[in-house]
């Protein structure tokens, strides 16, 4: 495999509130080549979007702030440039996918008009040569007509022409990396598959690294080559799509793995994770997960468990006592 062109190492964000410090991420690490999926994966809260928001630079300071770890680009820690570098080097070497494409859009611009503006600020390009590659992107992320649309707004489009938009201007600079943060959100099931279809082809297209935000465990199955699962903020395993899938070695990853509608199965009842999510506030000592796990012992009381990896020479990790136990199924 080739070198990370992205690299998070040690990361962790936290953020002062009234009530006090909520550590949102703690000690996350991952890397993502060049022409890989890797497909951060947990339930809401688990910092999935804030590790990402993070990596974009995006984090308002204060309340938030990074209290430790690199993001390495290319070997470069973005943490430690100046202001303007890094965002000359992220902005156009990451992009980001928007769960929210509404939101994130100018409502009262058209959006040819929005993806012309940034390749009229960052490529210097004229206003005509920009309009024309605006009409150009949207044609590549299939949107019919594409020269009478880019004159419509926001608006005028439905949910998945909106993302198809969005992925538009994350890939009008050639980007390295890109970041989709759920990107099929309120999507419905056929669309939600187009727009992954779409992804895939240009990251097949490009060569770029992609980072897939989601809680969707079908979508993670189909197009994913690693997983980091996260919970409470923190990465509790972390392999490829078939370790992870074929035997897990946390609790937390059986739990949803167990929670997924299946076809083969008898009844037509659902199993959930008991229990509710901790308070970011206050996790106290000991693993975040215990209190809704089923292989949990004393020493899970008392005793943060660290990602470590299950063997010399894996990149497997798993942040659980019972690692080995749970990954040959005795737990």
């Amino acid at each position: 495999m080739s070198d990370p062109v992205l690299s998070v190492r040690g990361l962790s964000v936290e953020f002062t509130t009234r009530d006090g410090v909520v550590r949102a991420a703690q000690d996350v690490t991952f890397d993502v080549s060049a022409g890989r999926t890797l497909a951060i994966l947990g339930e809401s809260g688990s910092g999935k979007s804030v590790t990402a928001q993070t990596v974009m630079n995006l984090i308002e300071s204060p309340p938030g702030r990074v209290s430790a770890g690199e993001i390495l680009f290319e070997g470069r820690d973005l943490l430690t440039m100046d202001p303007v570098e890094r965002r000359a080097v992220s902005a156009e070497g990451i992009a980001m996918v928007f769960q929210d494409s509404l939101s994130a859009l100018n409502p009262v611009y058209t959006v040819g008009g929005q993806i012309a503006e940034l390749l009229r600020v960052r490529r210097k390009m004229s206003r005509r040569a920009a309009w024309d590659r605006a009409v150009e992107l949207m044609g590549r992320v299939r949107i019919p007509a594409p020269a009478e649309r880019a004159k419509d707004y926001p608006h005028q489009f439905s949910g998945g022409m909106r993302q198809r938009i969005m992925i538009a201007l994350a890939i009008a600079l050639e980007p390295k990396v890109l970041i989709a943060d759920e990107p099929t959100t309120a999507l419905d099931v056929t669309v939600q598959a187009q727009i992954m279809d779409l992804l895939v082809q240009l990251q097949q297209e490009t060569g770029m690294a992609l980072i897939l935000i989601t809680h969707d465990l079908g979508v993670v199955a189909e197009v994913a080559d690693e997983v980091a699962v996260m919970y409470a903020g923190r990465v509790v395993e972390r392999g490829t799509i078939f370790e992870l899938f074929e035997r897990t070695a946390h609790p937390y990853t059986r739990g949803l793995l167990r929670s997924m509608p299946r076809p083969d199965r008898d009844d037509d009842s659902l199993w959930a994770i008991p229990g509710a999510p901790p308070n970011l506030l206050d996790l106290g000592p000991g693993c975040a997960f215990r209190g809704r796990c089923d292989a949990a012992i004393d020493i899970c009381a008392t005793e943060r468990p660290d990602p470590r990896p299950l063997g010399e020479g894996t990149a497997r990790v798993s942040a659980c006592h019972r690692r080995e136990e749970v990954l040959s199924g005795r737990a």
